[in-house]
């Protein structure tokens, strides 16, 4: 039997926990000198690479002084938390990763409540200590009383540290010396983090994530408790509700490196894969045939936000995706639920739509910008949120909102939060920036992000997560400007917009396709106005000298998907397609408008 260690790394969104992760894979040498894999290696799929966060969480294991350790790489988004609470389960340890400038932020704090109530070991890393103005001590200080204030017994507030940078290649126990490799992270980890405890007794193992290859299909993903599982061994398969079904286990697999590695047998403690069980889902317990025994099941934080789901009506529909039913947009989003623990999805009454609730507006448009790629067609209604009603009053979910900026534009993040009836918590300068704290109400984080990006040019970084439901706030200002819809079918003309860009903003380039209804821009003034783009100029035999001048255009706006769907409003969609983001008004033509205004 090896010795096996099983960890996860958590930590705020950008503190470098991937980068933690290539460190130590390139130190136990999973790569031959001559393979040159580059960095964020377990950030694999586009979408993590262009927005450069992980949103799924992934396996890897690498040998260490004869021990086995199995790591698992979280992502740090709070709108992705599911992932976090699922794969906390396989580990024993978590290594904590805080940056030495920023301190402990809300996703820290969010991450390390779910690990202390598991009653993992943590073992903290103050990363980045090579920033200029950090305070790696202090900030020791602030994750001890951070740990203390989340109610972590004293054992598990008797962490060690090591200091260094992950970019660097380098740890050491004291921030001031530096070292030239990672190893002292590594001996932490063998010293500190427990091994998996075995216990005696019949299989037993919770299964905590999925895989899907179309060769073998469904993998199921964890940690054997205790007892042994072997190939072709006939297992019980203890469901959610406590039902029991019997099946086998065709092959299994062990983590090594990035890859699996097929095994006979697989020894308690190990994270591993399993091929061949059927009907099995997250949560469920593989358990002896003979007499099973269920293990306490994944709980996982309710969704807070909703969005409507429908089939493209547009004119333009079936232009450019494969998949344009409903019926393909039901499958494709009950295939989602399997693997996506904290997304719920609701059929109404009309068979095109459907209500999907997740953990916020990043969580389900990373959702819908897969589908996209994968050659969906849907539109997608205004992000709303859950309100429910608590001892007969009507509550809505509230969140904590950190925002970093520079000392001069305080003034006016503060202003706009409040408006949106946030209420300040805290505030405290950290060199030329300052930090603030607000309880602000869910509704209020929509569209929010864009508005201080603008009043700040550009130098806020905004954090936030769930803090429970609270009674509701009262309304909250929308978006101030109306919006210009075109008239017409046709090809936007340069002339046309030459001569209305005075009424506002555009979204569309000159000789783009729109169709009647379109949101093609943003009026300058309160309410919506229908404008024609797509007129030319009238071309008769008489001229006037000088009336000839050339169109200046200011370029378009293009939003972001995740930009469309904050900067929506109630009676509009965004059109998602694999090659186009449209936004349009629900009903298209102006009468159909009149007659369904919401008022």
């Amino acid at each position: 039997m090896t010795a096996i260690k099983n960890i996860a790394i958590i930590a705020h969104v950008d503190h470098g926990k991937t980068t933690l992760v290539d460190k130590i894979m390139y130190h136990c040498r999973l790569f031959r000198d001559n393979q040159n894999t580059g960095d964020l290696i377990l950030d694999n799929n586009d979408q993590e690479r262009e927005r450069g966060i992980t949103i799924t969480s992934k396996n890897v294991s690498v040998v260490y002084k004869d021990t086995k350790i199995n790591i698992i790489d979280t992502p740090g988004h709070a709108d992705f938390g599911g992932e976090v609470e699922r794969v906390l389960n396989m580990a024993d340890g978590v290594l904590l990763l805080v940056d030495a400038f920023e301190g402990p932020m809300p996703q820290t704090r969010f991450v390390l409540q779910k690990a202390i109530d598991l009653g993992l070991k943590p073992c903290v890393v103050v990363n980045k200590v090579d920033k200029p103005n950090c305070t790696p001590d202090e900030v020791h200080e602030k994750v001890f009383d951070l740990m203390f204030e989340l109610g972590a017994e004293e054992w598990q507030l008797d962490f060690p540290t090591v200091y260094g940078s992950a970019l660097n290649n380098w740890m050491s126990d004291d921030p001031d010396v530096k070292t030239d490799n990672i190893e002292p992270l590594l001996d932490m980890v063998l010293e500190h983090i427990p091994s998996p405890k075995v216990q005696e007794g019949s299989p037993q193992m919770l299964i905590t994530s999925l895989d899907f290859s179309s060769f073998t299909g469904r993998i199921a993903i964890g940690r054997l408790q205790r007892g042994h599982l072997k190939e072709g061994m006939q297992v019980s398969l203890v469901k959610r509700d406590g039902s029991i079904k019997k099946t086998r286990i065709k092959e299994l697999f062990i983590f090594e490196g990035l890859g699996r590695k097929k095994v006979d047998e697989v020894q308690p403690g190990d994270i591993c894969a399993i091929v061949g069980l059927e009907g099995f889902e997250i949560g469920d317990t593989i358990a002896d045939i003979e007499n099973p025994e269920g293990l306490k099941t994944i709980a996982i934080d309710e969704p807070t936000m909703s969005m409507l789901f429908t089939i493209n009506d547009s004119p333009f529909f079936g232009k450019d995706g494969k998949f344009v039913t409903s019926r393909h947009i039901k499958e494709r989003l009950t295939k989602e639920l399997e693997k996506n623990l904290a997304l719920r999805v609701k059929e109404t009454d009309s068979a095109d739509k459907f209500l999907v609730y997740g953990r916020g507006v990043m969580h389900l448009s990373v959702l819908i910008e897969t589908m996209r790629r994968e050659g969906y067609e849907l539109q997608i209604g205004q992000p709303q949120v859950i309100i429910k009603e608590i001892d007969g009053e009507k509550c809505e979910p509230v969140e904590e909102l950190t925002i970093d900026l520079p000392e001069e534009v305080s003034g006016k993040a503060v202003e706009m939060v409040t408006m949106r009836k946030g209420e300040m918590l805290s505030m405290e300068t950290r060199g030329e920036r300052m930090i603030i704290q607000f309880m602000i109400p869910s509704r209020g984080i929509i569209g929010l992000r864009n508005q201080l990006l603008t009043a700040t040019a550009g130098e806020a970084i905004m954090a936030h997560r769930f803090k429970e439901y609270q009674p509701l706030k009262g309304g909250i200002p929308q978006r101030q400007n109306g919006s210009l819809i075109s008239m017409e079918r046709g090809k936007a003309i340069p002339y046309s917009i030459d001569k209305l860009q005075d009424r506002g903003k555009f979204f569309v380039d000159p000789g783009e396709e729109i169709y009647e209804g379109q949101v093609i821009g943003e009026n300058s003034r309160q309410d919506d106005m229908a404008v024609n783009i797509t007129k030319t100029k009238k071309l008769s035999n008489v001229r006037s000298s000088g009336a000839d001048d050339k169109a200046k255009i200011v370029p378009a706006l293009k939003f972001s998907l995740e930009e469309a769907l904050e900067y929506i409003q109630k009676d509009e969609y965004v059109e998602v397609t694999p090659s186009h983001l449209r936004l349009r008004k629900i009903y298209l033509t102006e009468n159909e408008r009149k007659r369904n205004k919401i008022v």
